[in-house]
C-alpha cells in the first residue's frame, strides 16, 4: 500500500498544493499541510486500509488546512495588542467547569452500566458498530446473523441508553 499511496500522493500533490493554498493562503504552508496529509495517510495505511486513496488524500489535506487556518484566525484574535491584561483574564476558559466535568462523567457512567446491562449479543454489536466502527454487514458476517438482525440490535441497544440517559437526566 505504501508505494501505491507514496505514487498517488505524488500524482496528486500538486492539486493537493492548491487546494491548501486556496484555503491558507501561504506557500509554505501549503507545503507543510501537503507533508503532514501524506504523514498522516501513511500512518493510517499503516494501520489498516483506505478505499479511496486520491480522496482521502483531498480530504485530510482539505481538513489540515482547515484546521491550521481556525488556529491562525485564533491567534490573531488572542495577539492583538489593544487588548488589555484584565480583558484577557476574563476570558472565558475552554475547558468545562467542574459541574460540567462531574454531569459528563455521570453520564458516562450509566451509559456504561446501560451497555453492560444489554443481552449479550445487542452488547457486541453496540461495541463494534459505535466503539470499533465496523459497517453492519461486516458484524453480521462476524456474528453469523442477518444486517437486519444488526439494525435491530443496534436499535435496541440505543433505545435502552436514550432511556438510561434519559433516566439520569430527569433524576
Amino acid at each position: 500500500m505504501s508505494a501505491t499511496l507514496t505514487s498517488i500522493f505524488l500524482s496528486n500533490r500538486k492539486s493537493i498544493m492548491w487546494s491548501v493554498m486556496r484555503i491558507v493562503r501561504d506557500p509554505q504552508v501549503a507545503e507543510d499541510v501537503a507533508q503532514e496529509t501524506y504523514m498522516r495517510a501513511s500512518k493510517v495505511a499503516e494501520t489498516g486500509t483506505i478505499d479511496h486513496v486520491e480522496a482521502f488524500l483531498f480530504q485530510t489535506a482539505r481538513n489540515l488546512a482547515i484546521n491550521h487556518k481556525r488556529r491562525q484566525d485564533m491567534r490573531g484574535r488572542v495577539e492583538r495588542d489593544d487588548i488589555s491584561e484584565t480583558d484577557l483574564a476574563n476570558i472565558a476558559s475552554a475547558s468545562p467547569s467542574q459541574e460540567a466535568d462531574l454531569i459528563h462523567r455521570q453520564r458516562l457512567q450509566c451509559l456504561r452500566e446501560a451497555v453492560a446491562r444489554l443481552p449479550q449479543r445487542a452488547r457486541t454489536v453496540w461495541v463494534l458498530s459505535r466503539i470499533e466502527k465496523w459497517p453492519y454487514p461486516k458484524i453480521a458476517e462476524h456474528l453469523g446473523v442477518s444486517p437486519g438482525t444488526v439494525f435491530n440490535d443496534l436499535k435496541l441497544a440505543h433505545a435502552h441508553c436514550i432511556d438510561a440517559l434519559a433516566k439520569i437526566d430527569r433524576g
